[in-house]
């Protein structure tokens, strides 16, 4: 299950992390999401609470430098094409990404474009092959 980051807050916290991935066609800003704290660490192991991993959120973002606003809404759509087909099977969950388009984005090849994110994932030591 991939969720969505929508507040401005939250695209500032992952550009603050300072993990980033520019290929040609996106650049991918990773962060991960803070562990939820248990209560009390001085419980027995059968008493404490079992954590959870967050699911992977996603924000995507195309500046005026990608072309007009049809070219921008082209660059997101394809980028959230490409976010639900690689991020849902093959991030790691409990992170936050954000998709930035760039120029290329919108003429660049899809199979290229999902190649950029994989590759980003990798290298980044994000990536997870996908569930049998």
């Amino acid at each position: 299950m991939i969720g969505r980051l929508k507040r401005r807050a939250e695209f500032l916290q992952v550009a603050a992390a300072n993990r980033k991935w520019v290929a040609p066609g996106l650049i991918l800003q990773v962060r991960r999401q803070p562990s939820p704290e248990t209560e009390s660490d001085d419980a027995p192991r059968a008493v404490r609470p079992k954590v959870v991993r967050a699911p992977v959120r996603v924000g995507f973002t195309a500046s005026r430098k990608v072309g007009n606003a049809v070219q921008r809404n082209r660059a997101r759509r394809r980028l959230r094409a490409v976010a639900n087909e690689v991020l849902d099977v093959h991030a790691e969950p409990g992170t936050d990404f954000v998709l930035i388009a760039r120029p290329a984005t919108v003429d660049r090849n899809y199979q290229a474009l999902v190649g950029d994110l994989v590759a980003g994932l990798k290298r980044l030591k994000l990536y997870r092959e996908a569930p049998r």
